[in-house]
């Protein structure tokens, strides 16, 4: 399938070609775009200026702002062109010098995020917290499943795998008490999700329907959103989460685009009761995205994304449907991917069901949440065309004590 000495069932193969952004530690003030295949980069911006490829200059960017910037068309006719310069066996003199060792680069952030809103659209994840925090009512909230609930978070901590997590300091109310207390928040956790990236924008005003979704969003990234149950639990009422939540958001540093995902559609639950019209979609559909967290090198979760109750398409429409507009760059995210069974909780508030039950670690510790120096690392891969699979990358984080 290609001229490089790859498996052809690597994660990274041509049917994959995710981008992101990497530095060279002779350079390292130089971040340029790149494409990942196998365990390699094509450097982008050098295969642009050669006159291999086209994007209007953009390529030369230090983020992948300005090509997501041009739409669909020109992604698509990008993404071709790249496949081909990797499988024609005649390009192989000119384009094997623009491909550098991924042992050799430091990966950036692959885009500036403009804006940043996290939803909460699985039935399983929010159905365990209604029945942890509400056990005498009904597990989910009379609005939940007439529209995707979300909030806008942080965009300027959002920030790439790798990035160590400070503690946060905040104010919370220990359980029994009757005064809250400032400090380090004892109750750190996180959220395994899916982000998804915009590269088209709307006028202020307008509306991006349902089926306008694959014009307007790029790709894909893994997303953690940490978060800080103690200090999210006294402020969260009446207004939703701030300070538990905007601390840190990690995101992997690949960019899958939508189309290495045609493959890994899959239909999406059924609703009941009906949504209103602005959020039916004429093809509903979400995808087998396949979710691994590990704590401490560890394998604690199985997260499966194809249940999720809310669709991307759904949650573009909802979150524009009051005329607000779309910058390129908007990362918005899907909420804590949860499946039917304890080993399918996304997160750790679910896992250890709100730190009763501990988790335990392969070097004999348990956990309930997170401790100083834990790593957890969130990775993923989809299904990709003829039994190929698509690397989703992975998001990591370690934990360093409060300030």
């Amino acid at each position: 399938m290609t001229w490089l000495d790859i498996a052809p069932d690597h994660p990274y193969g041509v049917r994959n070609l995710p981008y992101g952004v990497f530095v060279r530690g002779v350079k390292p003030d130089e971040a340029r775009i790149g494409v990942r295949i196998g365990d390699t980069v094509l450097d982008l911006a050098a295969a642009e200026q050669a006159g291999l490829v086209s994007a209007g200059g953009t390529l030369g960017g230090h983020t992948l702002n300005g090509f997501m910037a041009l739409g669909r068309p020109v992604w698509t006719t990008v993404r071709q062109r790249i496949t081909e310069l990797l499988t024609d066996s005649r390009h192989q003199p000119v384009v094997e010098p623009l491909l550098i060792p991924l042992a050799e680069v430091t990966l950036r952030m692959p885009f500036q995020v403009a804006d940043y809103a996290d939803f909460y659209s699985s039935e399983y994840h929010a159905g365990n917290v209604g029945r942890m925090f509400r056990p005498d009512q009904p597990p989910l909230l009379p609005n939940w499943k007439r529209l995707p609930v979300g909030y806008h978070g942080r965009a300027g901590t959002v920030v790439v795998s790798d990035t160590p997590i400070l503690r946060p300091c905040g104010q919370h109310r220990p359980r029994g008490a009757e005064e809250p207390v400032y400090g380090p928040s004892t109750r750190l956790d996180i959220e395994a999700e899916v982000g998804f990236v915009v590269g088209v924008g709307s006028e202020l005003g307008s509306q991006v329907p349902t089926d306008a979704y694959p014009d307007h969003v790029f790709g894909i990234v893994l997303l953690n959103d940490w978060s800080a149950r103690d200090i999210q639990a006294w402020e969260y009422q009446p207004l939703g989460p701030f300070l538990g939540k905007s601390f840190a958001t990690s995101i992997s540093p690949w960019v899958v685009p939508l189309d290495a995902l045609v493959a890994a559609r899959v239909p999406a639950p059924e609703q009941d009761p009906a949504p209103l019209p602005y959020l039916k979609e004429s093809e509903r559909y979400g995808y087998d995205l396949r979710l691994t967290i590990t704590w401490n090198g560890t394998t604690v979760a199985e997260p499966p994304f194809a249940g999720m109750y809310w669709t991307a398409a759904q949650q573009l429409a909802h979150l524009t449907v009051n005329g607000a507009s779309l910058r390129t760059g908007d990362l918005y995210a899907s909420g804590t991917v949860s499946g039917p069974e304890k080993r399918h909780r996304g997160c750790f508030l679910e896992l250890t069901w709100s730190g009763k039950e501990q988790v335990l670690l392969a070097d004999g510790t348990t956990r309930v949440f997170l401790e100083d120096g834990d790593t957890v690392t969130i990775s993923g891969t989809a299904p990709g065309p003829d039994g190929t699979v698509v690397g989703l990358g992975e998001v990591t984080g370690t934990v360093r004590p409060a300030i």
